[in-house]
């Protein structure tokens, strides 16, 4: 079977990433499901660490998410993308 990747086709697309990080309580993950409801999927196991200051457990989650005919710009909110 031949592949063809989507650059070889002249197809745009760009992968964008994101780390989120928080308190680990419900907010955290609202935030995590509302990302995965517009498009973007779980990268990698989630990770957690303890803040002793705030004396809470924090958590971070990468995501990605493939966003057709977008060229990648520093200056752009990957949280908007």
């Amino acid at each position: 079977m031949l592949m063809i990747s989507s650059r070889e086709l002249g197809i745009l697309t760009m992968k964008a990433y994101r780390l989120l990080t928080g308190v680990d309580d419900a907010a955290f993950c609202h935030r995590i499901t509302e990302a995965l409801n517009l498009g973007w999927r779980l990268h990698g196991s989630p990770v957690l660490t303890y803040d002793g200051v705030r004396q809470a457990v924090i958590c971070g989650q990468a995501i990605t998410k493939d966003v057709p005919d977008r060229s990648y710009e520093p200056s752009m909110d990957l949280s908007q993308q």
